[in-house]
This record gives structure tokens, C-alpha cells and sequence, in this order.
């Protein structure tokens, strides 16, 4: 049974005020901080990769790390990188000021760059979500001049030197079980998402690559593609199939973090994850040259059409447009960094997002454009990349099959999106003692 109660009787300290039976404690005492390691550069270092490699990018806004790059074996014995193991909290110490105060829980053994440091040595399971959760709250309720634009390096020994609230283990546990049910839900709702994403790239590869399901027909060969391909199909330029259109190229003014009177939801590239999938983080935006053709609806499909990293991981990534649950406007804008898609038949909306999954990075390398900049050369895919289409009722049967599931994948998105905002209403309230949790 979970019983609540709300703290009546708190002691003053010199961060703030706690329960009556609780402590106050440094990190130090707690646990080991530690860096990370140099970070491989050169190409060969990750050729035939298999060891996770976790950079401050990776780091979001979850419990856990779901992103990581992968390094090989010459470049762990090169680089003398130090292997850490999994159920260690990871946080960034350098970097772009908006990650610092993010931490992470590792669910795997993995080796980091060193602008991230770990935090090890924890007696236990509950005591590491604890730890996690109380960090999160501090840094984001109670010292946010940590994580600010004026500190962007952040010392081990300042870290260490961290006081935070400290309740009796019991007591650490039940916060800490209650927090990472809504946690384990988010997690399990993603990974469903990755299941049901691939299941689709699954049939999709079936039908259109291998042509499985109609092996018994005839093939003809096809000069555009340069391969052989079912008889009664056709293969066109793929500007004569979907518009494309890049969004709203916005001034600084007209961009803001909140939601302000008259503004609307605005799409950037901040949204788009390397590697693929939508990040529920928004900006908000107000500007009278917003014209039609710079909005969006939710489920629209866009793509990055910038990248600054050059690892061909961003540019021509996919992703569906996915509103907060609050927001009550039908539509949004989307920035000139974005690309979106819109097909000509609706029964190719999901066909268009896997063929840019499937082929991102082969479309990152063929039609980028610029040198310290990359962006993607809308024109050159739009007249020169050619699609191969089937007859509209095998179009139709693929739409019917896949829809539902990625329906399911924006409505998991949403779910996450409620759970999060449930769970960061809760957090302050039990880590800092104001809500105790007497019983589980």
C-alpha cells in the first residue's frame, strides 16, 4: 500500500530547510567522483566498433543513457581509456552550459569522454536512484547558477564539496522506488518505441527492398535505380512525389524559451535526435512573417537540413512532429533548419519517413553542401534522387499495416511527455522532505 504524508515539522540548515529526522551530507562522503578520458578522433578508431563511448551529447533528460557512439578495441588501448561500470551515475563537467546539471544513469559497462565525470562507490542499488534524484532536484530547483552560462566548467572538487539533503536509508529507498516507477514506464514505453520502429523497417525492407512478397511476379530492369524491379512499378524524382520546404528563417528576437502571449510552438532543430527520433524539448516563437508554408501540424514528418558536427549522423534525419499534450493550437512553425515533408498521396507519409531512416546517412553524404556548415542541397535530392513507387493498392495495404504502429509510437511519446511532467512535479516535493513516503 503507498502512503503519503505531508512534513509539518523541519530544522533549519545552511542549505535550506529538512525534516526534523534527516541529515545534511557532502557528495564526498557519499560516494567517489571520477573523469572520464580523452576523446578518440581519427576515423580507424571507430572502424569494427563494439565498446560503448559515452559523450556530454548523449546525456538527456531521462533516467538513463540510450545514446552512445562505439569505439573499437585500438582506440580503449591508444587512448588508455578507463572502463566504468554500469549503475554509475554520469554528469557533465565542461561543455555547452545547457548540459550542464544533467545527469544520467549508465545502464551498461562504458567508457566516457572526459568532459563527463562518474560518480561511483555507492553502497547500493537504491542509494545510486536516490543520489541520482536528489542531484537532479538541487540542480534544478535549488543552485541553477551551477548549470548557468557563467559557469561552464564545473570543478571535481566543487562537486564533491556538494551538500545535499541526506534521509535515512529506509527512507531513501521508498523516495527512490516511488520516482523510478515513473521512470521504469517512461523506459519501457521507449524501448517499445524502438520495437515497434523496427518492426516496421522490417516489413518495409521486405516489401520495397527484397520484394519478398512478390517474388513471383516478373521484373523488369530499371535504368534510373540500376537494378531490376517488379513489373507494373514506377520510379520517379522524388520532388514530383512529395513538396519539400524548408521553415521559417527566424531572427533571436523572435525566439523565446517560454511560452509568451501570441506565440506558437516553434519546431528546431534542437528537436531532432542524431541518429533518429523527436525530442520533446520546445521553443516558442512570435513573428508576423510567419506565413503558411512555415507551419506544421502534429504527425507531419521533418528532417534536419543543417548539421555543424559533420558526422553525417544529423543531417537527413527523419522524425514526427509531436506537440506537447497541453498545447491547444492546431498547428505550429517549424525553422529553416528543418526540411518538412509533404506527400503528394497520404498513403506515402510513412513510406517517405523509412526510406529516410533507412538511407539518412547515404543521403547526408550525397547531397550535403558547405565545409565548416554542412547543409542539405534541397534541389539537387529534390531533381535527382529517385524513388521506386508500387501500384496505389500495395501502397494502400503497406499504409493500413504500418499506421497503427506508429500511431502507437506518438501516443507513447505523449504518455512519456505526461509521466515526466508528473514525476518532476513529485520530485522536489519527496527529496526535499516536504512529501514523505511512509509506506510501499
Amino acid at each position: 500500500m503507498l502512503k503519503f504524508c505531508w512534513e509539518t515539522e523541519f530544522k533549519e540548515t545552511e542549505i535550506g530547510e529538512i525534516p526534523r529526522d534527516w541529515e545534511i551530507r557532502e557528495l564526498k562522503d557519499i560516494a567517489k567522483i571520477e573523469s572520464g578520458s580523452n576523446a578518440p578522433q581519427e576515423e580507424k578508431y571507430f572502424l569494427n566498433a563494439k565498446y560503448p563511448f559515452i559523450r556530454v551529447k548523449h546525456l538527456n533528460t531521462d533516467k538513463y543513457i540510450s545514446d552512445y557512439d562505439l569505439i573499437n578495441e585500438e582506440a580503449v588501448r591508444d587512448y588508455n581509456l578507463k572502463l566504468f561500470e554500469k549503475n554509475t551515475i554520469v554528469f557533465a563537467k565542461s561543455g555547452e552550459s545547457i548540459n550542464l546539471g544533467k545527469y544520467n544513469i549508465i545502464p551498461f559497462d562504458a567508457y566516457i569522454v572526459n568532459h563527463l565525470a562518474i560518480i561511483k562507490n555507492i553502497q547500493n542499488l537504491s542509494e545510486i536512484d536516490f543520489l541520482f534524484y536528489v542531484l537532479i532536484a538541487f540542480d534544478r530547483f535549488v543552485e541553477k547558477d551551477i548549470a548557468g552560462t557563467t559557469l561552464p566548467y564545473l570543478k571535481i572538487t566543487d562537486i564533491e564539496k556538494k551538500k545535499i539533503f541526506y534521509p535515512p536509508l529506509p527512507e531513501q529507498s521508498r523516495i527512490a522506488t516511488v520516482l523510478s516507477w515513473f521512470d521504469d514506464l517512461i523506459e519501457n514505453k521507449r524501448r517499445q518505441n524502438e520495437i515497434l520502429e523496427k518492426t516496421a523497417m522490417a516489413i518495409f525492407k521486405s516489401w520495397f527492398i527484397d520484394f519478398e512478397p512478390f517474388k513471383n511476379g516478373g521484373f523488369v530492369c530499371n535504368d534510373e535505380l540500376g537494378k531490376e524491379i517488379p513489373k507494373g512499378w514506377e520510379v520517379k524524382k522524388i520532388g514530383e512525389v512529395a513538396d519539400l520546404k524548408n521553415g521559417l528563417s527566424y531572427k533571436g528576437s523572435e525566439k523565446f524559451n517560454e511560452q509568451t502571449h501570441g506565440s506558437l510552438i516553434f519546431i528546431t532543430l534542437n528537436n531532432i535526435i542524431e541518429g533518429g527520433g523527436f525530442k520533446t524539448e520546445y521553443a516558442w516563437v512570435k513573428s508576423e512573417r510567419i506565413k503558411n508554408r512555415h507551419l506544421l501540424k502534429e504527425g507531419d514528418i521533418i528532417f534536419a537540413n543543417t548539421e555543424q558536427t559533420k558526422t553525417g549522423r544529423l543531417l537527413g534525419t527523419p522524425a514526427f512532429v509531436i506537440f506537447p499534450t497541453q498545447y491547444s493550437k492546431s498547428a505550429g512553425v517549424f525553422s529553416h533548419h528543418l526540411t518538412k515533408i509533404n506527400p503528394k498521396d497520404f498513403r506515402m507519409k510513412y513510406f517517405f519517413y523509412l526510406i529516410f531512416r533507412l538511407y539518412q546517412e547515404e543521403f547526408a553524404q550525397s547531397f550535403h553542401t558547405g565545409t565548416g556548415v554542412w547543409g542539405f542541397d534541397l534541389q539537387n535530392f529534390k531533381t535527382n534522387y529517385y524513388i521506386l513507387l508500387p501500384p496505389p493498392h500495395i501502397l494502400q495495404s503497406f499504409h493500413s499495416l504500418i499506421e497503427p504502429l506508429f500511431q502507437k509510437i506518438i501516443l507513447n511519446q505523449k504518455q512519456i511527455m505526461t509521466l515526466r511532467k508528473i514525476k518532476d512535479t513529485l520530485l522536489p516535493l519527496l527529496v526535499f522532505g516536504k512529501l514523505r513516503v511512509e509506506e510501499i
